[in-house]
């Protein structure tokens, strides 16, 4: 069993193009509880954030709620992820997943949000809103 916290507004999961910098923003001004993540790649740079810090050159799908494992956890622990994963799959709910080093996160869709905590707590998750 885990606890997940559901954390508090909408977040965009975004696109830029190879190449591309990030805005010049101070992403150090985001507030206790934000989650941002940056992956780069040679496709491409991916980025999680709270929808109003989305680029405007990005490419965005908005309306994404953010579930947090109340951590930290204690080093690598398999079948974490897996854990809140797999029931959202069963329920047939999107989802897109980051992890950092303290913790997990999985992102879901706003409009399927009920469905998603329905489906952790009935694997036995308590999900703290």
């Amino acid at each position: 069993m885990l606890d997940v916290a559901l954390l508090p507004g909408e977040y965009a999961v975004c696109r830029l193009p190879a190449g591309s910098t990030l805005p010049s923003r101070t992403w150090s001004e985001l507030g206790d509880g934000d989650v941002v993540t940056v992956s780069w790649t040679a496709d491409g740079i991916s980025l999680i954030c709270p929808t109003g810090r989305a680029p405007e050159q990005a490419v965005v799908e908005t309306r994404w709620r953010c579930l947090r494992i109340v951590g930290p956890l204690d080093g690598p622990l398999t079948g974490t992820l897996a854990a809140l994963v797999d029931p959202l799959d069963r329920a047939r709910v999107n989802v897109v997943a980051c992890s950092t080093y303290d913790t997990d996160h999985v992102l879901v869709p706003a409009v399927r949000l009920t469905e998603a905590t329905s489906a952790l707590e009935r694997a036995g998750h308590r999900v703290h809103q």
